[in-house]
C-alpha cells in the first residue's frame, strides 16, 4: 500500500500540470510577477542538464517550444499560475552576464524577459534553487530548461524584441 501510494502522488501531481495547462479557456492572466525598475538578472548555474539559466533567486528558467516567433500560448490563469512569466518593468532591460537577453510584450501588456527570443518561464513546482521538475513537460509544446548556448546576434549581448503578442492560444 506503501509503494502505491508513492507512485499516486506524483502522478495525481502530473495529472493536474497537465490538467491546468490543457484547459481551452481563453481568459488571460495578470498574474506575471514584475520586479523593480532595475530590472531582472538572469544568470547561469550548473545542473545534470548543463549550464542552464536561472533568475536571480536561482530558480530554473524554462521556454515552451511552441512559442516562437511572438506567438504566444501560455496566456491563460491556468497556465501562468503553474509557468510563472519572467516578467520586467516595462522600459527597463534585463541585466546579467548572458548574452542575447531581451524583452516581448505578452497579450497582457507586461513585458517578459526572453533569452535568443524565447519567453522565459519559472515552474511553480519547482521549490529550490537549481530544481528542474519541468524538464520535458508536454501539453501543447514541450516546456524545457533553458540552456546557455552560443549568441545568434553579433556583437550585441542584449537584444530587445516586441510583439503585440498576437497568436493562437490554446491555453
Amino acid at each position: 500500500m506503501r509503494d502505491l501510494l508513492k507512485l499516486f502522488i506524483p502522478a495525481a501531481a502530473a495529472s493536474l500540470v497537465l490538467a491546468a495547462c490543457g484547459s481551452s479557456s481563453n481568459k488571460t492572466s495578470s498574474s506575471a510577477q514584475t520586479t523593480g525598475s532595475s530590472g531582472v538578472t538572469v544568470r547561469t548555474a550548473s545542473s545534470p542538464l548543463g549550464t542552464i539559466l536561472v533568475d536571480a533567486q536561482g530558480m530554473t528558467l524554462y521556454h515552451l517550444s511552441a512559442e516562437q516567433g511572438g506567438k504566444f500560448i501560455c496566456t491563460t490563469t491556468a497556465c501562468t499560475g503553474i509557468w510563472h512569466p519572467l516578467a520586467i518593468t516595462a522600459g527597463s532591460a534585463p541585466s546579467g552576464a548572458v548574452g542575447s537577453l531581451g524583452t516581448i510584450t505578452r497579450p497582457d501588456g507586461t513585458t517578459q524577459v526572453t533569452y535568443n527570443g524565447a519567453p522565459l518561464y519559472t515552474f511553480a513546482q519547482d521549490s529550490k534553487a537549481g530544481e528542474t521538475g519541468g524538464q520535458g513537460i508536454k501539453d501543447v509544446g514541450t516546456w524545457s530548461v533553458v540552456t546557455t548556448r552560443p549568441a545568434t546576434s553579433t556583437g550585441s549581448t542584449q537584444t530587445t524584441e516586441t510583439s503585440s503578442g498576437k497568436g493562437g492560444s490554446a491555453y
